[in-house]
């Protein structure tokens, strides 16, 4: 009893005076309604107060062997130890970066946040407008600003990897015996609302795994490409900026990377969520093997390439320094059309080589002989479908 907050022990005492006073005294006190009412809802308070202090000492943590991270503290207010769960995050967050690059404008917001892993100088991140830039801004915790490259993207994982000069700063490690499970108490570290712009630390945000089910372009509605298990939390993480963060446990584990803004405008529908841990090494994996990559500035072009013309394709108008490569109209009896493309597609991968503008979709076309037929990757409304070339 003596170890109850002050104001549970007084609402409790109150409660048992209720419940050893004489009768007569009580029906006296009852006898006013507005008397009986306040009576009433004290008791109440009561018990919700002394529940929840009874969840409160139930969930502070305990000491576990083999943690990535010092022990962490009791999670609450109380909780003043040193190297607990504010070491936690604090170790945590250093491994979280900000990125800036393209966007500026409502729904396109010119920065993300990424992850460090390995030795500290890859990151990983959504594939987003953000990266659609030369150069991406890479701020770390200490206020350090770097350029990023990007490396290579997966577009079906919806993820991209940049790299950086080794910045010596500590890194994740992508251990797919770290997964999330429903229940879990976990925190998002992230960048949301570009709220840190320098040294100032990420926003830590505590949270609670929900369930762990399959992202459906119905239940997004149909903004994603990504088909594929996420796990939902109750963190509010679909915010601007967000896009990239870590989603740890309490040892500090890496357990998933959050995913894209997700939300439906019609009916106000929105999806906190991350990418689980083995699907994210896994787009790693694909991206360092080759099988999606960036255009390469060391392709030579051939003397008789292709182009717009010979496929039998016209774009939208390109006005911008990264105009996205969307297809405008497809003419008849083309190889373009014998192939299955339709306007409106926008144009993701050729040959293997990601296209980040329409500048870039010709550079690559440069470096494929016209009589030789080549792969093209094309998001179609949510689905991204394959096209084969053939002259």
């Amino acid at each position: 009893m003596n170890r109850l907050p002050i104001a549970i022990r007084r609402m409790l005492s109150i409660a048992t005076m209720l419940n050893t006073a004489p009768i007569a005294t009580f029906a006296s006190m009852a006898s006013n309604n507005r008397t009986r009412k306040m009576l009433r809802t004290l008791v109440v308070l009561a018990g919700m107060l002394l529940i929840e202090h009874s969840r409160t000492l139930a969930d502070q943590p305990t000491e576990t062997a083999g943690s990535s991270f010092t022990t962490a503290a009791p999670i609450g207010e109380e909780s003043q130890a040193t190297g607990g769960l504010e070491d936690l995050l604090l170790r945590a967050e250093r491994s979280v970066v900000k990125l800036y690059g393209a966007g500026g404008i409502r729904g396109l917001e010119s920065y993300q946040s990424g992850v460090l892993i390995g030795d500290g100088s890859m990151i990983l991140t959504s594939w987003t407008t953000v990266l659609d830039v030369d150069k991406v801004r890479v701020v770390t915790f200490d206020g350090r600003r770097l350029d990023a490259e990007v490396v290579g993207v997966d577009p079906e994982c919806e993820l991209a990897l940049l790299k950086v000069p080794n910045p010596g700063l500590p890194a994740f490690a992508l251990q797919t015996n770290n997964k999330a499970t429903p229940g879990q108490r976990v925190f998002a570290i992230t960048n949301l609302f570009g709220i840190a712009a320098g040294n100032e630390a990420c926003s830590s945000q505590k949270g609670v795994v929900m369930a762990i089910s399959m992202l459906r372009a119905s239940l997004a509605g149909k903004q994603t490409v990504y088909q594929g298990p996420i796990i939902m939390t109750d963190a509010m993480t679909n915010n601007p900026g967000a896009s990239g963060g870590a989603l740890i446990d309490l040892r500090g584990n890496l357990i998933g990377l959050i995913g894209k803004e997700l939300r439906d405008e019609q009916n106000g529908i929105w999806i906190n969520y991350a990418l689980p841990i083995d699907v994210v090494k896994g787009s790693m994996e694909r991206i360092l093997t080759g099988q999606t990559r960036s255009a390469s500035a060391n392709t030579k072009a051939v003397e008789n390439h292709h182009d717009y013309k010979t496929i039998g394709i016209s774009m939208v108008p390109n006005v911008l320094p990264k105009t996205p490569a969307f297809i405008d109209r497809v003419q008849a009896d083309t190889p373009a059309s014998r192939a299955g493309l339709m306007p409106n597609d926008l144009v993701l991968l050729v040959n293997e080589q990601r296209v980040d503008s329409q500048k870039g979709l010709e550079k690559i076309l440069t470096t494929i002989d016209r009589n030789d037929s080549f792969p093209m990757l094309v998001q179609r409304n949510n689905e991204l479908v394959r096209i084969q070339i053939r002259p």
